[in-house]
């Protein structure tokens, strides 16, 4: 699944062709996606003017001039392409064609801006809602998220404060949305690898007694800013569906420096460690037994 990097590279790639034009028309092509479409979607995006293209974690917020917000998440395998009038495609470096099967076109919004937007998802586990923004703060699928990893908010002091007392590993306390917003385990495991910290670590010990950061949670804040901002620099990682707006594959996967390496020599200097893989909480965790401690 998509996460923050990802996200945050599709945004910046629809927000020339959405912000500040007006949809309009909004074209729904089946009843549902993950979730079915409220019956009014169509008609209240229709005419109205994307004043401002955000994200909130995994998701993208289109602020609209109504008043209204569209909250859009990619799912495993969705996707947004950008067809303009005077080019059929935006080809790059990694350009690879997709989404040319146009059963998985599931919506398209069709702009002011000349270009029209997208939406594909052969797995349909994506999905998109219109919510007010006065009642943004209530809904369920945003209430309880936790601080965003890259904003002002989220430091060494906040996160120690998360995970003090916590009885769970360092890595599940980070993948908890409501420790922090929008880490998915890639970037999680290359995070925990640059502060050299295990993932089995126990997250309690990011905080003193007195809950007062520790020089682990100090090196882990670090760790996940210069991860984030390379990735999202990097387009995102393309492991199987990811693609930019463009068409372009993201290119962060040459920079990983434990995932996906099971068997291969430790990157960091002076460690003759082997990069090893084992199964955490469902999900499978990259690490060097030997540095990250």
């Amino acid at each position: 699944m998509p996460e923050l990097p990802e996200v945050e590279t599709v945004r910046r790639g629809l927000q020339p062709v959405m912000e500040g034009s007006k949809i309009v028309k909004a074209e729904i092509r089946r009843k549902d996606l993950r979730f079915p479409f409220q019956k009014d979607f169509a008609a209240r995006l229709t005419g109205q003017t994307v004043t401002g293209l955000g994200r909130r974690a995994k998701y993208l917020m289109a602020d609209l001039g109504s008043g209204d917000v569209l909250l859009m998440h990619l799912g495993m395998s969705g996707s947004f392409r950008v067809i303009k009038d005077d080019e059929k495609s935006v080809p790059g470096q990694f350009h690879h064609p997709r989404g040319k099967n146009g059963a998985h076109d599931h919506v398209v919004f069709h702009m002011s801006s000349g270009a029209a937007v997208i939406f594909n998802d052969p797995r349909r586990f994506g999905y998109m809602k219109i919510i007010a923004r006065k009642a943004i703060e209530d809904e369920p699928l945003l209430r309880g998220l936790g601080p965003e990893p890259l904003g002002n908010e989220f430091d060494a002091k906040m996160l120690a404060h998360s995970c003090a007392n916590k009885k769970t590993s360092l890595k599940a306390a980070l993948l908890d949305q409501r420790v922090v917003a929008g880490l998915g385990n890639i970037y999680v495991c290359e995070a925990l690898f640059r502060a050299q910290l295990s993932p089995r670590r126990l997250a309690a010990t990011l905080a003193t007694k007195k809950a007062e950061p520790t020089d682990h949670a100090k090196r882990l804040v670090t760790a996940i800013h210069a991860v984030l901002n390379q990735a999202i620099k990097a387009g995102g990682s393309s492991l199987r569906d990811h693609r930019q707006t463009s068409g372009e594959l993201g290119y962060f996967q040459h920079s990983f420096q434990v995932y996906d390496r099971e068997g291969e020599k430790c990157q960091t200097a002076g460690c003759n460690g082997i990069v090893k893989r084992f199964t955490q909480n469902g999900r499978s965790t990259f690490w060097c037994p030997k540095c990250q401690k």
